[in-house]
């Protein structure tokens, strides 16, 4: 039997990452000042995490205007929906494996 950790997404384990999708996933749509703030990031390390979602198409980005002032949307995807449930699934049968062993330390 595999063990529970080989079911992480390296894409979505990530913790910035993992906080965009989550933060996502619980609103129709974000924007970038949002995310940063809600998620406590620099607007670098906010742009990086986003293009690696974008990538691997777990969220789409939209810039548009708001009067003269540029503003980028952010949406979690079907896929990006999907990837996180994996990702919670595995953590879950993780934890449920480490409830079942009771904490005690195999030799």
């Amino acid at each position: 039997m595999t063990h529970p950790t080989s079911a992480l997404s390296n894409v979505v384990h990530q913790r910035v990452r993992l906080g965009i999708l989550t933060v996502l996933r619980q609103v129709s749509r974000a924007d970038f000042t949002y995310l940063r703030d809600r998620l406590e990031l620099t607007d670098g390390n906010l742009s990086r995490n986003l293009a690696v979602l974008e990538e691997s198409r777990f969220v789409t980005i939209e810039k548009t205007f708001e009067g003269k002032r540029p503003k980028t949307w952010v949406k979690i995807t079907k896929a990006g929906g999907r990837a996180l449930a994996e990702e919670i699934d595995a953590l879950r049968r993780l934890l449920h494996e480490l409830e079942l062993d009771g904490g005690r330390k195999r030799q």
